[in-house]
């Protein structure tokens, strides 16, 4: 029985040390301010259709807010599947109110309006957001996260 103490927290020192060698992959510093990326704005006047940014560069553990702008000339579902359930959701601002949800599925805008998203990502990749049924006409885009 006390040999297997002294494995046991042998084991555990043993473990200890190996996690606090290995690198950090995590890039961001949640202590400070989050960083403002560009608004991502959804049709125009000129064009329903056009989308204001199709590729966003972020880090993982790096702490954003990314404001989404309707114009209003038609209705427009964002959606980013992936990309929505590999971040930490913060908090969404629309109007005068604050949500604070565990994830989102779907930004809807039905009129003209903005949503402000603050977030974490949390797992590297290349993921890809849309105006659902809009594609064809080039509303997507991809957010890559290092």
């Amino acid at each position: 029985m006390r040999a297997m103490r002294h494995f046991t927290a042998a084991t555990l020192l043993m473990g200890a040390t190996l996690a606090a060698s290995m690198p950090v992959l995590a890039e961001g510093d949640l202590t400070r301010r989050p960083e403002k990326l560009p608004d991502l704005v959804l049709g125009t006047e000129d064009n329903r259709y056009l989308l204001s940014q199709k590729q966003y560069e972020l880090e993982t553990g790096k702490s954003y807010k990314l404001k989404i702008i309707s114009s209003g000339q038609t209705e427009y579902a964002l959606k980013a599947p992936e990309f929505f359930t590999s971040i930490f959701l913060r908090k969404v601002e629309a109007g005068d109110m604050e949500i604070k949800a565990v994830m989102l599925t779907e930004l809807e805008f039905e009129q003209e309006g903005e949503a402000e998203i603050y977030f974490v990502p949390i797992k590297p990749g290349a993921f890809e957001f849309y105006a659902e049924g809009l594609e064809e006409k080039g509303m997507e885009g991809v957010f890559n996260v290092r």
